[in-house]
This record gives structure tokens, C-alpha cells and sequence, in this order.
């Protein structure tokens, strides 16, 4: 063979060469983000999964007079610590009303529990992303209605890590807003028992995201205060003339049965009787349409908006409306950004096959 034909042939060899190893590549890298994207879609949507075992009160609802409480099936699964190891705690926000907040974190989190005690605010759909295994107690409160009273479920949170276990302590929005979060770490802490803290999105964001009005504006407000309505005692109150004097956005929680008294406090402080105030009730929870839910099913939460100013909030009639419109948990703004609230199309974030398979 000449040198002229092996260098030909060495040429074409390389050639070849190069062609398949990119064609190798290639497919590697699309294979790669095809498991990717299973991955990713069965992590971010796990209610659609249809091959995750469920757990077993995946389809309990929780009610004001009986919260319910549940274990595991006598075949669970050990521990996911083994025995005589030390146990943790995750305290994770769940996020508010929409179940699709929870973050990936949070999940990934969840999977590896023992224990779950769940809050009143965590969505009943959440059940369905719980370990079958996993031993799960609801231990809410609601207007002062303790499944569970507090002391207990710090108790609880120590006794079961102590035992070596994964312990999830699951609440409704973020952990660190309003969810007596420091009761429960400085427990830990003081039986040295190692937690972690996970954000979750807080109803203000969600309600105010969900219902199209922001919470800041270059024009009215650049900062937002969050203030409980829901007062350790009674005697207790905010610094009305504080909130009053603030060209923040108001935002309070907890105050669906003191409406009229916080419009009524912060007019007497100096705010004006024309200001804009929100109620969003059931903030997040988008109902699935009608032709996509079962015959047999309940109906579902669905947030409602009622706008008014602080003086026309106080009238009887729209106390009225309130208390036949709203079930809470319900969350009050009040400042001019409410003025701006646009029309949010919620259909666009409902999880509904229909319109998944459709695209």
C-alpha cells in the first residue's frame, strides 16, 4: 500500500472515528436530559404519578371537630436511621394553599421521614407525596381548636428523634412566620438534637401573587410590614399608630373574625377612610374545573377576593358577605398597591391532565 493510500485511509479512519464518537456523544447528552426531565417532572409533579404508592389517608380530609390521626400499616418499613443512631428534625414551610408550592427541597426531605406531624394549613392533596411507610399524626390548630396543644407537639418532636428517627414537622406556609417556630427549636436545642429549617412560600406572597396585587410600588409602598391579628393574649395589641403612620402595605394574618376592628383601629390611628383593604380567603387553592373532577368528589377550596375600602368594610352588609363568603384561613391587605390588583388567570396554574396532554 502506498503512503499516499494510508494516509487516505488514515484520514477516513479518523473521519469515522470523529463522526461516531459525536454521534455517541450526542445520544449520551439527549438520553442524559431525558431521564433529566423524568426526573424533574416526577420531583415537581408527584400528584400526577400514578405509580407512586400512596399513602394510606391520602384521601382523608381533616375537619374543624375531628382531626384525625393516623400510623403507619403494621408492615411500614425500619426506620430510616438505624437503631441507636441519632434522630433529626426538619422543620418545612409547606407553602400556602397551593400544594405545588412545596419546593423541591421540602420533598426530597419528606421522602426520607419516619414521622410526619402535620399543621392545619398543609393541604390535604400533600398526603399524597407522603412515604407509605411513614408514621403521620395531624397535630393542627384552628381559632383556638388544639388537636394537640403545643407543649405536646414539642414533646412529641423530641421523643421520636430521640428514638433515631426522621422526623418532618410539615406546616402551612413558611415555618419562620407566625408558626410558633422558636417554641419548637429551642426545645431541640435544649436536648441538642440536631434540625434544619426549610422555607416555604408565606400566604402573603401566595395571595397576594394568586389574587394580582403586589405588594410593593414605586408610587405607594416600597415595603410591607406582616402583622398577626391573633394575639398570644387578648390584652395584647399592635402598635396601631405605628401601622397607621407607615406608608407600608399592611398585611395580617389571622384576622378574618377581627376585620372590622383592625379597619376600625387604623382609621382611628389616621388612616384614611377611603383606603383600599383585601380579603383573600382560601388564598392559592385553585379548585379543579368542573368536566375534569370525579362524580363523586367533594367540592373543592377556591380562593375568593373581596375588595373595599376601610370604612365600607365595617358596614353590616359587608360583614355579612364576609362571613357567607369566607371559611379561612383568610389574609387582610390593606394599603394602595390593592389599588392595582390585575386579573390573574388561574386556569394557567391548575394541574389538570387535560391541559397538560393538550399541549
Amino acid at each position: 500500500m502506498t503512503d499516499h493510500a494510508k494516509s487516505r485511509l488514515s484520514d477516513d479512519f479518523r473521519t469515522a472515528l470523529t463522526q461516531h464518537i459525536t454521534h455517541s456523544v450526542a445520544q449520551s447528552i439527549a438520553q442524559c436530559k431525558q431521564r433529566m426531565r423524568q426526573l424533574w417532572l416526577k420531583i415537581a409533579n408527584p400528584w400526577q404519578d400514578e405509580t407512586r404508592p400512596k399513602h394510606p389517608i391520602t384521601h382523608q380530609h381533616r375537619t374543624a371537630t375531628a382531626p384525625f390521626h393516623a400510623t403507619a400499616p403494621s408492615n411500614a418499613t425500619a426506620p430510616f436511621h438505624a437503631a441507636g443512631q441519632p434522630g433529626c428534625v426538619y422543620l418545612i414551610g409547606a407553602g400556602a394553599g397551593d400544594p405545588e408550592l412545596l419546593t423541591m427541597k421540602a420533598y426530597r426531605l419528606i421522602q426520607q421521614a419516619d414521622v410526619i406531624l402535620v399543621d392545619w394549613l398543609v393541604d390535604p392533596a400533600m398526603y399524597s407525596v407522603f412515604p407509605s411507610d411513614a408514621q403521620v399524626q395531624f397535630v393542627g390548630k384552628k381559632c383556638g381548636k388544639h388537636s394537640v396543644p403545643q407543649q405536646d407537639i414539642c414533646k412529641m418532636l423530641v421523643d421520636e428523634a430521640q428514638q433515631g428517627k426522621v422526623v418532618v414537622r410539615l406546616k402551612g406556609g413558611d415555618p419562620s412566620i407566625f408558626a410558633r417556630l422558636a417554641e419548637e427549636t429551642d426545645i431541640l436545642q435544649a436536648h441538642h438534637i440536631p434540625f434544619a429549617i426549610v422555607p416555604g412560600v408565606t400566604a402573603a406572597s401566595t395571595c397576594a401573587a394568586y389574587s394580582g396585587i403586589p405588594l410593593t410600588h414605586r408610587d405607594c409602598a416600597q415595603s410591607v410590614q406582616l402583622v398577626t391579628a391573633h394575639r398570644k393574649r387578648e390584652d395584647l395589641q399592635p402598635n396601631w399608630q405605628q401601622l397607621a403612620n407607615s406608608d407600608s402595605t399592611l398585611v395580617f394574618y389571622m384576622g378574618l373574625n377581627r376585620i372590622a376592628s383592625i379597619a376600625h383601629n387604623l382609621m382611628q390611628h389616621g388612616k384614611p377612610a377611603t383606603l383600599p383593604i383585601a380579603i383573600v380567603d382560601q388564598g392559592g387553592a385553585i379548585a379543579t374545573p368542573a368536566e375534569s373532577a370525579p362524580a363523586e368528589s367533594t367540592p373543592e377550596a377556591q380562593q375568593t377576593v373581596i375588595v373595599s375600602t376601610l370604612l365600607a368594610i365595617q358596614s353590616s352588609a359587608m360583614q355579612h358577605r364576609i362571613t357567607h363568603q369566607c371559611q379561612g384561613p383568610a389574609l387582610i391587605i390593606v394599603g394602595d398597591v390593592v389599588s392595582y390588583r390585575q386579573q390573574v388567570d388561574l386556569t394557567l396554574l391548575a394541574n389538570d391532565a387535560k391541559v397538560e396532554a393538550s399541549r
